[in-house]
């Protein structure tokens, strides 16, 4: 995730090349402003010392390299998570940080699971299918769903309703709203009808 990904007015996201090499755009919760603040102002500075090694640049996508020389070393191109390992252009010389991978690190993701009691396997994809699970029993609807997973078709995230037939436990039935103000309106005076 680079900088310029990062809409703290709108509170969105853009994720790159995610499932399907496809880009999209997710919601920035406010709870994790004031965390991703601090980690930008961390990156920044990390990114300014950099650049005074002369390693302050980043590859970019595409040939934006060729079009834009000097965007490498633009602030809003960095990583928002750099590591500490650096890669180094030989044809141009260019060097910087690289980002943390995608699935970094799959063992701390499983032993995070397992901390926090998870029996099934944790990947990626689980906190995809949980986004999608929370949202729907939320009471979100489908085609929101769709958009925000980029689904092409809504059938694809009709999938995930399946986590909503729970049976006689998630299925509240009127009736029982009905008999709850039968019983707490019977002590109250009846007006003329």
């Amino acid at each position: 995730m680079r900088v310029q990904d990062i809409d703290f007015g709108r509170n969105e996201i853009t994720v790159r090349s995610g499932k399907g090499d496809k880009d999209r755009v997710t919601m920035l919760p406010r709870s994790l402003k004031p965390d991703l603040r601090m980690q930008l102002k961390r990156a920044k500075a990390v990114h300014e010392h950099d650049l005074a090694q002369g390693w302050g640049r980043v590859p970019l996508p595409d040939a934006l390299d060729r079009k834009y020389p000097n965007a490498s070393a633009e602030w809003r191109w960095q990583w928002v998570f750099p590591q500490q390992q650096r890669w180094k252009n030989v044809r141009t010389g260019e060097a910087g940080p690289t980002p943390r991978p995608r699935d970094h690190p799959p063992a701390g993701r499983a032993r995070r699971g397992r901390r926090a009691g998870v029996t099934k396997h944790v990947g990626c994809h689980t906190l995809r299918h949980s986004f999608a699970t929370h949202l729907l029993e939320s009471g979100y609807d489908i085609r929101t769903i769709q958009e925000l997973l980029g689904h092409k078709s809504v059938s694809t995230t009709m999938i995930y309703t399946h986590v909503l037939n729970s049976g006689g436990q998630g299925v509240r039935s009127p009736f029982g709203r009905l008999v709850r103000r039968g019983f707490r309106d019977a002590g109250r005076p009846r007006g003329r009808v």
